[in-house]
């Protein structure tokens, strides 16, 4: 083993591909699922902090609104709103960005 690290390129477009396959299998499995059961399932998750299961509550921030888990501390975002929170800096964050957009 030489210990030469992946170039930065080629490791966003392994994180791409690897997106893309997550996101085809949950396309599968929405199509998969009744009218019924994704009311359900929606319903059950709704506001629900995905780390810990507790309830997340609505904050204004920068002109959007993030849900916050006061509980373990985490911020989450809908569709979109990263965009609006990064702006049009590059560096870092828009690196990240760029992982998700396909």
């Amino acid at each position: 083993m030489t210990g030469i690290k992946p170039s930065q390129t080629e490791e966003e477009y392994f994180a791409r591909v690897e997106a893309e396959k997550k996101k085809k299998l949950a396309e599968d499995f929405k199509k998969k699922l009744s009218h019924e059961q994704q009311k359900k399932l929606k319903d059950l998750h709704w506001m629900h902090c995905p780390k810990c299961g507790m309830e997340l509550h609505a904050i204004p921030f920068k002109g959007i609104v993030i849900d916050k888990c006061f509980h373990c501390r985490g911020v989450f975002l809908d569709g979109g709103e990263l965009e609006k929170v990064a702006g049009e800096e590059g560096g870092f964050l828009h690196s990240v960005l760029s992982l998700f957009k396909f």
